[in-house]
């Protein structure tokens, strides 16, 4: 179940696919504000049109729009001012863009002609890749999405490198009888139509509501101060996670507190080496060789200052009164720990050792001269 504002439609598309947020629904009608519908296709894919025809539509509407040339299936989105919002926060260049009319709603024709024409995605894929690989082309076809009126196909491709497709498009022509388009796709696009589950156990966020990539650095994990794993950090593209940047920002101003002086701190019981840091939490772990059980204590961030200005001064302060309470509820467990093991190994008794008893042979009776 969802929100009355949620531009789901679970008849028509896949649940929560790059799903939109009405937030103008409970408000009165604004489609009469502008004639723009934004509409969905299969997969990631959205395109705006005109409804110059003044049709009522509403979210969720399949409708057939005008294509070059033929025509297509899809589903209406946003319509009205959200629509026209939508249009300038992701169309950069507006005087550019080609525009097309949205001709009906669909029909019940309509509808039977598209889904029979997305029922040859599957096949022909596997059958483009065939002929891809005999064409010895290094390139890898992710998907394929027939148009409504099923006269045309998207090919959409990876390659790392220039690929001469044209002898390629001939073939597909020639095969499967249609107008072919190729288009260029990344490892994220890709993994965003094909969609899947994540590590945190929700739905990739390039396949729900993400549709920039922005690039990915290892630095960004590095200033969160998480462990340089590459099979942690990387997605189901084999990328870097997209989530890696979603709460950089908030550690890069977290980090203008912290000093640059982390690494050594000249105490009474020597010298306490930098360990790790918590930056949120405002916590930084230092080691003490030969003190505290040889286990990390934890300052505050407040009190590593204090410490500073002190070795600034020539004074080398007594750690314990800085300690916060879970290195001294971890020293109290681990002293706990430590007596309980030596009464165990107190009361356990000692196992005795097993004697092997040997049979002896039986004695054969003397025999008779």
């Amino acid at each position: 179940m969802g929100c009355n504002g949620c531009t789901i439609n679970t008849d028509t598309a896949n649940e929560g696919m790059l799903a939109t947020y009405d937030w103008l629904k409970d408000l009165p009608d604004t489609s009469h504000l502008s004639n723009l519908v934004e509409v969905r296709f299969k997969g990631t894919r959205k395109e705006f049109f005109r409804n110059e025809d003044q049709l009522s539509l509403k979210v969720g509407d399949l409708v057939v729009v005008a294509c070059s040339p033929g025509h297509d299936v899809g589903q209406v989105t946003l319509t009205g001012t959200l629509a026209k919002k939508q249009f300038e926060r992701k169309i950069k260049k507006h005087d550019r863009y080609t525009w097309h009319k949205v001709y009906r709603k669909a029909t019940d024709a309509d509808r039977k002609k598209w889904e029979d024409a997305h029922k040859r995605d599957y096949p022909v894929m596997v059958c483009s890749r065939q002929i891809a690989s005999e064409l010895g082309l290094n390139m890898k076809i992710g998907d394929v999405e027939f148009r409504g009126d099923g006269a045309k196909a998207i090919f959409y491709y990876i390659a790392d490198e220039r690929v001469d497709f044209r002898e390629l498009i001939k073939r597909y022509a020639r095969e499967f009888q249609i107008k072919v388009e190729m288009k260029q796709i990344g490892a994220r696009q890709e993994a965003g139509r094909v969609g899947g589950i994540g590590s945190c156990g929700r739905e990739l966020c390039c396949s729900t509501w993400r549709t920039d990539f922005s690039s990915v650095t290892s630095d960004a994990a590095i200033q969160q101060g998480l462990s340089p794993n590459a099979e942690k950090m990387a997605g189901r593209c084999g990328k870097l996670k997209c989530c890696l940047m979603y709460e950089l920002d908030s550690y890069l101003e977290a980090q203008d507190d912290f000093p640059y002086e982390l690494l050594t701190l000249e105490t009474e019981k020597g010298i306490a080496k930098h360990f790790k840091t918590e930056i949120l939490n405002k916590k930084i772990w230092y080691t003490v060789e030969k003190a505290y059980g040889g286990k990390p204590i934890v300052l505050d961030l407040k009190d590593v200052k204090a410490i500073i200005q002190l070795n600034k001064r020539g004074q080398k302060p007594l750690l314990d009164k800085y300690l916060g309470t879970e290195t001294k509820q971890e020293n109290e467990m681990s002293v706990g720990s430590a007596n309980i093991e030596l009464m165990t190994e107190r009361k356990t008794p000692k196992k005795r050792r097993k004697v092997k008893f040997k049979r002896p042979e039986p004695t054969r009776p003397p025999q008779k001269g």
